[in-house]
C-alpha cells in the first residue's frame, strides 16, 4: 500500500466549519495532515468588528488534528489589512517539512499566502488553493477593483496546481478567468452535517417559540446573518411588511450597525409586534433558531457562498435567496427546496413570501425536501474532493 501523502493546510485563523473537515482529514489513511494557523480569532475571544460583540465560538476548534500555530511577523494578527497576516515561519514550515502538497485557505489578500506560494515554488511542492468567490463584482462595489481583478486574478489562478472550488458557480468563475477546466475541483463547501442533524432533532420548538413570545402554530421567516449593509436585512424587513401575511413572524438573529435602524423601522411599517430580534446567536444556539423556524431568507447583495444555508436546510428550512448568492444555486430547486429572486427587488421577494408563508403545506414538503438535498452535501463529499484534488496535483 502507498505511502499517504503528506499535506499541510494552511488557514488564517480556527474556524468552526473547517474544523470538522480536519478531522476528517485527519482520520481519512491516504492523507497525512499539518493544520497551520496564521491567528487564534475564534478560539480566542475577540471583538467581532461586523457583529460589534467579542465573539469565541462555543464549540471545539482545535481537537482531533494536528496544528500548530504560526508566530504573526508583525505583533499581533489582523485579518482586514494585507500586512496583517505576514507569518514568515510558513517559508521555513514548507521548506523543511517534507510535504508534497500544500493547499493554502488564507486567500491571496494576505502576505502570507505569497510567502507560502513562494516556498513551495522553490521547493517544487505542488500549491492548491480556491476562492469563494462567484464574480469579479467587490463588495464596496468600486468599479475600479473589477478592472484590476480582470488583470491579475488569471496570473494568481495559474499558480495554483489544482484549484479547489466550494460550488459549481465558483468553478466556472476560476475556469472564465483562464484556468484549465482539467485544474479545477468542486469540493462543496459544507457544514458538519451529522452535529446539525443531531442537534436540530433535540430541538423543542414550543419551548423555543414561548421564548420568543412567538406562538407555536405561526409561521415563521428567519434572517441570520450580521445586521450590515451588504447583507441587506431591510429588504427581508420591508418584503415581511408588504406580504403582510396573518400569523407570520420575522426573526433577525444576528448583531451590526443595522440593528436600531431595522427596530426603527418595524415600527414605522406597522409590524414591530411580529418581528423579532434575538442578537447576536452562537453556534450551539443556532439549531434551536432554524429548528424553530419555517424559512430562511437571504437578501445579500455579496455574499459567494453562506454556510447558513446548509445550516438552515440541515434543520430543514428551505432557503429564499438573492440571486447574487450564486455560490449556493447548486443547493436550490426552485419551488423545491427554496426560491432564488432579482436581488433588491423588493416587490418580488414579497410575493414569493406572501405564497410560500400561506402555505404551510408547501413548506413542510420543502422542508423535508431541503434535508434529503443536503445527503449530497456532505463533509465526507468534501473530503473525498480534496484528497481527490491532492492526488491530482501530486499526479498519484
Amino acid at each position: 500500500m502507498a505511502r499517504p501523502l503528506r499535506v499541510l493546510l494552511v488557514s488564517a485563523h480556527p474556524v468552526q466549519y473547517a474544523s470538522p473537515i480536519f478531522r476528517l482529514l485527519a482520520q481519512d489513511p491516504r492523507v497525512e495532515i499539518q493544520v497551520a494557523y496564521c491567528s487564534m480569532q475564534g478560539a480566542e475571544p475577540e471583538v467581532d468588528p461586523h457583529f460589534g460583540v467579542e465573539v469565541k465560538w462555543d464549540i471545539p476548534l482545535l481537537d482531533g488534528y494536528p496544528w500548530c500555530c504560526l508566530a504573526n511577523r508583525f505583533g499581533k494578527p489582523r485579518l482586514e489589512t494585507f500586512w496583517g497576516l505576514c507569518n514568515t515561519a510558513v517559508w521555513r514550515l514548507i521548506r523543511r517539512g517534507n510535504f508534497d502538497a500544500v493547499i493554502i485557505y488564507t486567500g491571496y489578500v494576505y502576505a502570507t499566502f505569497w510567502i507560502a506560494v513562494a516556498a513551495a515554488k522553490a521547493s517544487g511542492i505542488p500549491v492548491l488553493f480556491g476562492t469563494d468567490a462567484t464574480s469579479l463584482q467587490p463588495r464596496d462595489r468600486k468599479a475600479w477593483k473589477i478592472s484590476v481583478k480582470k488583470l491579475v486574478l488569471p496570473s494568481i489562478f495559474r499558480l495554483a496546481n489544482v484549484a479547489i472550488m466550494p460550488s459549481e458557480a465558483g468553478c466556472q468563475f476560476v475556469i472564465g478567468m483562464g484556468m484549465p477546466q482539467s485544474r479545477v475541483v468542486l469540493a462543496p463547501f459544507v457544514v458538519d452535517n451529522p452535529w446539525w442533524r443531531r442537534r436540530a432533532a433535540e430541538v423543542d420548538r414550543q419551548t423555543v417559540r414561548r421564548s420568543w413570545h412567538i406562538p407555536e402554530n405561526a409561521i415563521v421567516a428567519v434572517f441570520c446573518a450580521k445586521l450590515q449593509p451588504w447583507k441587506r436585512p431591510h429588504d427581508a424587513l420591508r418584503a415581511f411588511a408588504a406580504a403582510n401575511v396573518e400569523n407570520a413572524y420575522l426573526v433577525f438573529a444576528g448583531d451590526g450597525s443595522l440593528r436600531e435602524s431595522l427596530e426603527a423601522e418595524a415600527k414605522s411599517l406597522g409590524v414591530s409586534e411580529r418581528v423579532r430580534f434575538l442578537g447576536f446567536v452562537n453556534q450551539s444556539g443556532l439549531p434551536a433558531v432554524y429548528g424553530s423556524s419555517d424559512l430562511l431568507i437571504m437578501p445579500s447583495e455579496y455574499d459567494p457562498c453562506p454556510v447558513v444555508v446548509c445550516e438552515a436546510m440541515l434543520c430543514g428550512c428551505p432557503v429564499i435567496l438573492s440571486d447574487e448568492i450564486r455560490g449556493r444555486f447548486d443547493l436550490v430547486a426552485e419551488g423545491v427546496t427554496g426560491y432564488i429572486y432579482p436581488c433588491g427587488n423588493i416587490e418580488t421577494l414579497a410575493k414569493i413570501l406572501s405564497n410560500v408563508l400561506r402555505n404551510p403545506d408547501r413548506l413542510r414538503k420543502m422542508s423535508s425536501a431541503a434535508i434529503a438535498r443536503m445527503e449530497t452535501w456532505s463533509p465526507r463529499d468534501h473530503v473525498d474532493a480534496t484528497v481527490r484534488a491532492v492526488e491530482q496535483a501530486c499526479n498519484v
